[in-house]
């Protein structure tokens, strides 16, 4: 796995917004390799999207190891590296833009983005908006300050207590269907990114972050070289809580659904999936077929 220590260097709350400073206009655009063209999905692709050649997809960058910047200050990542090779498989170049994922979904709507790539579980509310194509299932984990201070060691240790989350995801939800009984319920606090809610856990604004499980895992191994974070294993959730699939999201009614579930079959069917997936140490989250609106 080629890991960026994306998180490395946060210490401080200004380091966290130096962080998104630095991201702010971060963009990619990879061209097209003819070659891994797959007939049978290009045609599926909608008039609009192969006259301009063109997809343009929103992510909040970064949120590492789904998308993240390296070095170079260019965009990689899981959900970067699959979009290009969907991208390649259509013929279209994919172009990467960052976007707050709270305006996510509204940025789709006014036609500022064609796509969503950006680690966004797929469920009923959102499909409301959106047609998701499943690539991805994972659960959410608790990242705790190194030595976990305040003893969290399941959902229910935060009865009373203050949890963090990134805003508008679906963590906020699990945080809230918490029975606490006669304790007092768990207060949510929610921040723009991953970066400043990482940052506010190391300024003890919560006693723990619930995220995505892959994100939760890298951020627990990559920050501070691993000297800031430790991973919470709940016995009765060992794979993380409430395990769900992931989708690319388009417009609902956007055909190019279709297309995009045509090509990611293709890219499994010949091991270009699990070859990406490996690469960041991600081969437990596959999916084994590509659904579209598979959360029920």
């Amino acid at each position: 796995m080629s890991k960026k220590t994306i998180f490395s260097a946060i210490a401080v709350l200004a380091t966290g917004a130096l962080l998104l400073t630095g991201c702010a206009a971060g963009t990619a655009t990879n061209g097209t390799d003819n070659s891994k063209v797959d007939a049978a999905a290009a045609k599926l692709v909608p008039a609009k999207y192969t006259d301009k050649g063109e997809i343009n997809v929103a992510s909040d960058i970064p949120y590492a190891p789904m998308e993240l910047l390296d070095d170079a200050g260019n965009v990689t990542g899981f959900d970067y590296d699959l979009f290009q090779a969907i991208g390649a498989k259509l013929g279209l170049k994919v172009t990467f833009e960052k976007q707050a994922f709270d305006t996510i979904i509204a940025s789709l709507e006014s036609g500022n983005h064609d796509a969503v790539a950006s680690a966004m579980t797929d469920n009923v509310e959102r499909q409301a908006k959106l047609d998701f194509v499943d690539y991805f299932s994972a659960g959410s984990s608790l990242v705790v300050n190194k030595g976990n201070p305040d003893g969290i060691n399941s959902l229910a240790d935060l009865c009373g207590k203050t949890a963090v989350i990134e805003s508008a995801t679906v963590q906020g939800d699990t945080l809230k269907a918490v029975d606490c009984g006669s304790k007092p319920a768990i207060n949510v606090l929610s921040f723009p990114d991953e970066p400043s809610t990482l940052n506010a856990l190391r300024a003890n604004k919560g006693s723990a972050f619930l995220i995505d499980s892959p994100i939760a895992a890298e951020a627990v191994q990559t920050a501070g070289g691993g000297k800031y974070f430790d991973l919470v294993v709940d016995p009765a959730a060992p794979t993380g809580y409430d395990s769900g699939l992931f989708g690319f999201g388009v417009v609902k009614g956007d055909k190019l659904a279709e297309a995009i579930q045509a090509a990611l079959n293709s890219l499994i069917a010949d091991g270009t999936y699990k070859t990406i997936l490996e690469k960041y140490n991600l081969a437990s989250f596959a999916v084994t077929t590509a659904t579209i609106n598979g959360a029920k």
